[in-house]
């Protein structure tokens, strides 16, 4: 007896085997949660940092749930600060079944693992590293919604106009001090050419010092620093080194009129409990969070939730749009097929996000090109945006408080 294929299906369907809608359902019954593979430096030097990434883990899913996303399956993979480790664990968490890649922080680690999702054709859809090279290989599968190291000086610059304007305080020369690793290295090549598009900066850098992340005394780069007599310190560093930078300033009895930071470290809540008193002044002009957005607002209220005792920042922020990239793509994709996901991540338009700017898309490059960073000051053991003034909540002060005078 012969029984063609329509016939069949429609014998399951009366059956109720097969469902009557889509046939694209059941596949989409099946994917209940996109595996994710967040890969972060959650031990090693770098491990502070990469542990503040993933406390925003714990509230993703909620705040996915109520915007109406599917949730996430995460896959942790430590990197231990290492680019060689970052480059395995990207390779074993595909091998486990990882459908995306999210992470990694660092330029270097994350410049590793993109080379594997492109080669394995797995989307990376980075949280945070401003290398410019990552998004200028070509690559299809690679993704990133943060801004690049020349986005970071250019907005840097025009934040410091606004905060020299709104306070009087416009200082003569500058020391540029900054990490030797791949992030820092790029921000100092960018520093000077970008620095050029803004003729209206009031200052001349009179000498620029590179040191060691790792290093555990900066005595003699700060005394070099004090000893030109600048009025502003610039600063790109990471967490242990701020604090030993500072530490030195106190030491040496050095409180320039302005510390202006250009990356991590100085915000961090282990630098300002660390610190306390001597901890406020310093600006940072960094990727944050717009106070006035409502996504922003709900995040925060999670995250306060959560973690009481640790403030909402730039760990957090971009790895949950990142994670909320994701659940995104995942959705309007309607499956975990890789180049499904990378196209629907290609066609991204989250009006409804957390970070300054329009929200979140990518060029064809896979850069999220109109990301707009903020200026932030320690006050009091908290932080305030200063801003672009569109999405400040407090106004800047300076010059510094003398160190010694607290």
């Amino acid at each position: 007896m012969s029984f063609d294929r329509r016939k069949f299906n429609q014998a399951l369907a009366a059956a109720g085997v097969l469902s009557a809608v889509s046939p694209f359902a059941s596949v989409r019954a099946q994917t209940k949660a996109l595996k994710v593979g967040l890969l972060l430096p959650r031990s090693g030097i770098q491990a502070g940092i990469g542990q503040d990434c993933y406390r925003v883990v714990e509230i993703t899913n909620p705040l996915l749930r109520e915007l109406g996303l599917p949730a996430l399956e995460i896959m942790s993979g430590d990197t231990e600060s290492n680019v060689d480790v970052a480059r395995s664990r990207a390779e074993r968490l595909i091998g486990e079944g990882a459908q995306l890649l999210v992470g990694a922080f660092d330029s270097g680690q994350t410049t590793a693992i993109a080379q594997v999702a492109e080669q394995r054709g797995i989307p990376l859809v980075i949280n945070i590293a401003a290398a410019p090279p990552i998004t200028e290989q070509g690559y299809k599968f690679v993704f990133r919604n943060f801004p690049t190291a020349p986005m970071i000086l250019g907005d840097a610059f025009a934040n410091q106009l606004e905060v020299f304007a709104a306070t009087g305080v416009s200082p003569k020369t500058a020391v540029f001090m900054h990490v030797n690793d791949t992030f820092g290295v790029a921000m100092q090549r960018g520093f000077t050419g970008v620095m050029k598009k803004f003729p209206a900066i009031p200052y001349k850098v009179v000498e620029t010092i590179a040191y060691d992340p790792a290093a555990r005394d900066l005595s003699v780069e700060v005394a070099k620093a004090k000893a030109t007599g600048a009025e502003a310190l610039i600063l790109v560093s990471r967490l242990n080194d701020a604090i030993l930078l500072t530490r030195e300033l106190v030491k040496q009895r050095w409180t320039p009129k302005a510390v202006l930071s250009m990356g991590p470290g100085w915000y961090e809540d282990q630098y300002l409990k660390t610190l306390g008193k001597l901890a406020d002044g310093p600006i940072s002009f960094v990727p944050w969070y717009d106070p006035n957005k409502k996504l922003a607002q709900r995040l925060l209220a999670a995250q306060h939730k959560a973690y009481p005792d640790i403030s909402l920042n730039t760990n957090h922020v971009y790895t949950f749009e990142a994670l909320l990239v994701a659940a995104d793509a995942f959705k309007r994709a309607g499956s975990a097929e890789p180049k499904a996901l990378a196209d629907a991540i290609r066609t991204t338009d989250i009006k409804n996000n957390v970070s300054p700017g329009p929200g979140i898309l990518f060029n064809a490059k896979g850069q999220n090109d109109k990301l707009k960073d903020s200026a932030i000051q320690n006050r009091g053991g908290k932080l305030v945006t200063v801003a672009p003034k569109d999405a400040a909540n407090a106004k800047p002060e300076l010059p510094m408080k003398p160190y010694q005078q607290r």
